[in-house]
């Protein structure tokens, strides 16, 4: 009978077969992690970009709250400013932010329109309307995020602010 040498036959095939799965199988097992690493990667590496962003924006808002609304007649300077991303107490970016340039003054026209229809002695001082490019640089070296935001406000100024301020 030719049975049991057929089932020889087949025992050795089977193995082999076996052995082919088991190197697929492990192949894609090991695309399958390299493909999710590469995805924690990407993924830790836009979040580092968002806080160093986030960081810029809260150093630009500090700068606009502290230099350009007061009633100080002192021109904005290059500055550095450590911000606290998450509240933890730490400064976890230090973010320089160049010396804020005035790009453009023009005179605020309901102020004049005030002053005309009030008369001089009811209206305050000219108002101007100025134009600032602010930018701010992020450098992380523990997240190698480097980010620059430039931005753009008006802020209101009296006429001695314009002066010293904006030439």
């Amino acid at each position: 009978m030719n049975l049991p040498a057929s089932r020889h036959a087949q025992r050795g095939v089977t193995l082999f077969v076996g052995m082919i799965m088991l190197v697929l199988i492990t192949l894609m097992v090991t695309t399958a992690f390299t493909l999710s690493n590469t995805n924690l990667k990407a993924v830790g590496n836009m979040q580092a970009r968002d806080e160093a962003i986030a960081a810029a924006n809260v150093a630009i808002e500090e700068v606009l709250s502290s230099l350009l609304t007061t009633a100080s007649t002192i021109a904005p300077a290059a500055q550095t400013i450590p911000v606290d991303i998450n509240n933890d107490g730490n400064n976890d970016y230090v973010v320089s932010i160049a010396t804020p340039v005035c790009i453009r003054a023009s005179i605020d026209t309901a102020a004049a329109i005030s002053s005309i229809t009030l008369g001089a002695a009811m209206s305050s001082a000219a108002s101007w309307n100025t134009l600032w490019d602010i930018e701010a640089v992020v450098d992380d070296a523990k997240t190698d995020a480097k980010i620059t935001v430039r931005t753009g406000t008006r802020v209101l100024l009296t006429q001695a602010q314009k002066d010293a301020m904006c030439s």
